[in-house]
Parts: structure tokens; C-alpha cells; sequence
């Protein structure tokens, strides 16, 4: 009876065992899918996260770079409208400086005497004031007689260089005033002058 008694109570025990063993084996199955399922979704969120750097670092890269071009190019005009103004200035200094009253008076009396014979309205002869006086002076008479035209100065307060012909008393005109001749001059050396700024670019 007593050893009944004993295989019953070691037969209780031994099954007690085996049922916490396996529930034992089922909270740790549990706790590991749990734990998988856990490292996967951090893994998952990791890798959204990180997608988001890289893109968010990518369009600051892309916007630094159209800043850093769009800087370049504003300096690059800012610089060619300078040295343009610059260039202007010096064409039209140079210009007046070389358009004296004696320069003036062959370049008329070539381009007078060039003038279609045909022409038989007044020859009108725009100039600044000052350079007025000078051709009045000292210039008008031998003018008039070695192109043999009927002439006639004025001054004109658009005119700081140069003059403004026209052999049909007024009705069309030639500008040849150191304003035209610089912008004409000028449209020459521009595109040399950008050329010259896309080249130093390049290097």
C-alpha cells in the first residue's frame, strides 16, 4: 500500500514537472517570437528613419547646390554688368577725348564731300555747345568752302561728344555722337568680353 502511495505521489511530481516544463517552454517560445517581432519592428523603423536622413540630406545637397549655382551665376552678372559699365565709361571717355574740334572738322569735310551730290537740302550739323564755338571759330569758314555745301551749326544739349548730321535739312540724320559711336563700339567688344568671362570660368 505504501509503495502504491509513493508511485502515485512520484507520478504526481513527475507530471507536475513536465506540465511547467511545457509551460515554461511556451512562455519562452512566446517571449522569443515576441522579442523577434520587436527587433524587426526597430529594425523596419531604423531603416525608415534612416531612408528619411539620407533623402532629407540628399534635397539639402540638391538645394546647396542650386543656391551655390545660383550664387555663381549672380556674381557672374553682377560682375559682367560692372566691368560692362566699366567698359562703357572708358569707350566713351576715350571717345571724347579723341573727337576734338580738329578731329571734327576732317571727319566732316570727308564725310560731306562723300555725301550723295544729289542731295540739295541743307547740310544740318548737330554738336555740343562748346565744340560749337570752336568749329564757328576756327573751323566753319574752311568748312564751307572745301566741301562747298550750304551749312548750318547747331548746338545740341543731348550731344556731350561728336555730332549729328543730316543732309536733308533735318528730315534724317546720321548720329555720330560719342554716345552712338561708344554703343556702337561697344557691341564690338561685348562679346569678346563675355567670351573672355565664360573661358575664366571654365579653367
Amino acid at each position: 500500500m505504501a509503495e502504491d502511495i509513493r508511485d502515485l505521489i512520484d507520478k504526481i511530481n513527475e507530471d507536475g514537472i513536465r506540465a511547467a516544463e511545457e509551460k515554461a517552454q511556451q512562455i519562452e517560445a512566446r517571449a522569443t517570437q515576441r522579442a523577434e517581432e520587436i527587433v524587426a519592428s526597430a529594425r523596419l523603423e531604423a531603416e525608415r528613419t534612416l531612408a528619411a536622413a539620407h533623402e532629407r540630406i540628399h534635397r539639402e545637397d540638391e538645394r546647396e547646390k542650386a543656391l551655390l549655382a545660383q550664387a555663381g551665376r549672380d556674381l557672374l552678372l553682377s560682375l559682367r554688368n560692372e566691368i560692362n559699365a566699366m567698359l562703357e565709361h572708358i569707350i566713351m571717355s576715350d571717345v571724347r577725348h579723341i573727337l576734338t574740334p580738329d578731329a571734327l572738322f576732317r571727319l566732316l569735310s570727308t564725310i560731306i564731300k562723300q555725301c550723295n551730290e544729289r542731295e540739295t537740302g541743307n547740310i544740318v550739323i548737330a554738336v555740343e555747345k562748346e565744340d560749337l564755338e570752336v568749329l564757328q571759330n576756327d573751323y566753319f569758314s574752311q568748312l564751307k568752302e572745301a566741301t562747298k555745301k550750304n551749312i548750318i551749326l547747331k548746338p545740341s544739349e543731348e550731344i556731350t561728344g561728336g555730332f549729328i548730321i543730316s543732309f536733308d535739312s533735318g528730315k534724317s540724320c546720321y548720329d555720330f555722337s560719342d554716345k552712338s559711336l561708344a554703343e556702337y563700339i561697344g557691341t564690338h567688344l561685348k562679346p569678346k568680353l563675355n567670351r573672355i568671362l565664360q573661358e575664366s570660368i571654365k579653367e
